[in-house]
């Protein structure tokens, strides 16, 4: 159903074509390579003369099956799937940059995009600034004669910041830079970074796409020429998604819209219920009143998310006794789980940064992210508020 502008119908229609089994799911391709039927097949394909599968390190049908499904559901002309949402940002940045290069990149990124930023790209002569997502007016001045890339996460992680993806677009557009978005919190059905202007997009399909805890994968999506670089590097470099990895997302992406609904209705009331507690110094979410985005979050998101933040005003060593008192919620550092997962990430996923550098982009010690899963509200709110209580 290409032809279907709706979401949910798009994610449940869209798959390779059925075979002469007449299968109604996709089959597992788990092969390594694929046949040719003539010795001039094999030469056009490699010539890049014909379409079709040669090895699964450049492609399969379980992958190319992934890859048109994320294309229509974020309106991409492209993309390529990766064995890691970490391989789809650095290849997403390493396909399209040289050595002498300059990114401008939101300083509220994962941790890992920090050590490639700040530890990896220099030793390739890739430099980069980092810009403030609460101060647009200071970006333009950052951008430099060599400067290539805009790379942003939006909301970030896990501070939850919004940049407002129009403007950027539009900056993007006037320098003549390329406008990469990681879109991992979002998904492609809260939002479309294309629609404003972006480039490429970017995912841990980890994380919601998946959206159940089981496969690592990644996914770059965007215009047909930048995915076309992207697709050499990573053709040559390997860090492609196996086939059943693949099948499992593309299966995935048929209920990520349901999904998604009840993520966010339970983080609303969950960020709603926790506002205002004596021990919590504030709780950040951005479709509450309080977010100092929120209108720019109801703008170019159709809801809030399934991420909550809170700040317990014990600090660092109140939020190691909160996670230790949980008795429901796991205590993981991933994120995007059917199951609700309460992280500490000035201890573990950003931990690597000084803390000056956590403190710029809203890591306080008592931080507590939360990724609110599809339980019950109330046993949710339960664990949460006896493992305050005990803090």
């Amino acid at each position: 159903m290409k032809e279907s502008k709706n979401f949910e119908t798009r994610a449940v229609r869209i798959q390779s074509e059925r075979t002469s089994f007449r299968e109604h799911s996709a089959p597992l391709y788990l092969t390594s390579s694929f046949v040719f039927e003539s010795a001039d097949q094999a030469r056009a394909l490699f010539a890049d003369e014909e379409e079709g599968n040669i090895y699964t390190r450049f492609s399969n049908p379980n992958n190319s099956e992934f890859i048109e499904k994320l294309c229509a559901l974020e309106g991409a002309e492209d993309g390529f799937a990766t064995s890691s949402g970490m391989a789809a940002m650095f290849i997403s940045m390493a396909a399209l940059l040289k050595a002498g290069d300059h990114v401008l990149a939101s300083r509220s990124v994962f941790g890992s995009t920090h050590q490639i930023l700040n530890t990896l790209f220099p030793r390739f002569n890739i430099s980069h600034s980092y810009a403030d997502v609460d101060k647009p007016e200071a970006w333009e001045a950052l951008i430099q004669p060599n400067t290539k890339m805009i790379f942003v996460e939006t909301p970030s992680n896990p501070a939850l910041d919004i940049i407002d993806l129009e403007w950027l677009g539009k900056l993007a557009a006037k320098h003549k830079l390329i406008l990469n978005v990681d879109n991992c919190f979002a998904t492609p059905y809260l939002q479309n970074p294309i629609k404003w202007g972006a480039h490429l997009v970017t995912h841990s399909a980890t994380k919601f796409i998946d959206g159940q805890g089981r496969v690592i994968g990644g996914a770059v999506v965007g215009s047909k020429d930048l995915i076309k670089e992207v697709r050499f590097f990573a053709r040559h470099t390997g860090p492609s998604l196996s086939p059943f990895n693949a099948w499992v997302l593309s299966k995935s992406l048929e209920t990520l819209a349901v999904r998604m609904e009840k993520h966010c209705a339970n983080a609303l009331e969950l960020a709603k219920k926790l506002e205002g507690h004596p021990a919590i110094a504030y709780v950040k979410y951005p479709f509450l009143n309080s977010h100092p985005q929120h209108e720019l979050a109801k703008k170019q998101m159709r809801l809030g998310g399934a991420l909550v933040t809170f700040e317990l005003k014990a600090g660092l060593s109140g939020g190691q006794k909160f996670l230790n008192s949980l008795k429901m919620l796991s205590h993981t550092a991933n994120l995007g789980d059917t199951r609700t997962i309460a992280t500490h990430p000035a201890s573990t996923t950003h931990s690597k940064l000084k803390e000056e550098e956590r403190l710029a982009v809203g890591i306080t010690p008592g931080l507590i992210r939360v990724s609110v899963g599809l339980e019950h509200l109330d046993d949710i709110l339960a664990d949460i508020l006896q493992a305050i209580e005990k803090v």
